[in-house]
């Protein structure tokens, strides 16, 4: 019965977070009236959570670039790191750490205050008053985090290279005119599709997702949150524990379809 009841309430809770996104995309145009809401999104999203995305992707970049190069440098390879780091920094790596902080930052913010004001009665109280709340609170969050996470990406790709960069220099030997240029070749070559280097593009379609992920998982956790405080707390652990796990089973299937076409 317990699992039964498990499975029973995980199937609830997908169906409600496909609705919310459905819900979210028939208001896409209800945008430019809400910008105001949409811009401070943005700031809170985006540039709150900047120094983050900088220190975590430089870090990243630095150690991805060690132990790669460690290994390379048994076969005397180690001249190809920057071409290594700079294709798994941009296909894998760049995306899915920055839908990871995301998740843990933004994420969890969005369920506590949603959270908050569902046990508070504010949602009700707007239905009350007839403002359609999907449109009020779930649009402008969901639509930036489907902006900045790509945003972000592209600042965490850009500073994890040249963590890696210096690391080659410092450890490997390796000269930052030769990690450059291998780098920027390896990124250079145009797809059919896009007109963009495939890593590039690829990364970026993944932070999409990602972003749009964890936006609506974190306001569907919100948005159902029941029982006061403890309530509260168990929503905003719940988004971010989904959050990730989406991010992880979705990052594996992105990665199989564009690399399968």
């Amino acid at each position: 019965m317990a699992a039964l009841r498990a499975f029973r309430d995980f199937v609830g809770e997908t169906g409600f977070r496909i609705d919310l996104l459905f819900q979210v995309v028939l208001r896409l145009h209800h945008i430019p009236r809400r910008r105001r809401w949409l811009m401070d999104q943005l700031y809170t999203s985006g540039v709150q959570n900047l120094h983050v995305i900088l220190l975590v992707g430089l870090f990243i970049g630095m150690i991805f670039a060690l132990q790669t190069g460690i290994e390379l440098a048994k076969f005397g390879q180690q001249d190809q790191i920057g071409l290594i780091v700079a294709t798994g920094i941009a296909r894998e790596m760049g995306p899915f750490i920055t839908g990871i902080i995301l998740a843990a930052t933004v994420g969890s913010a969005l369920a506590a205050e949603l959270g908050t004001m569902a046990v508070s009665d504010e949602l009700a109280a707007l239905e009350t008053l007839s403002i359609d709340r999907t449109s009020l609170l779930v649009l402008p969050r969901v639509a930036s985090l489907a902006i900045m996470c790509p945003m972000l990406t592209v600042v965490c790709d850009l500073i994890s290279i040249m963590g890696g960069g210096f690391v080659a220099q410092a450890q490997l030997h390796v000269s930052w005119a030769l990690y450059s240029d291998t780098a920027i070749s390896a990124l250079q070559m145009p797809s059919e599709m896009l007109g963009l280097p495939k890593d590039v593009y690829a990364g970026l379609f993944k932070s999409f997702v990602f972003g749009i992920i964890v936006a609506v998982i974190s306001c569907a956790s919100g948005l159902k949150v029941r029982g006061g405080a403890l309530g509260v707390g168990s929503g905003t652990r719940q988004a971010v524990r989904d959050s990730i796990i989406a991010i992880i089973v979705a990052n594996y299937f992105l990665t199989w379809f564009i690399y399968q076409t």
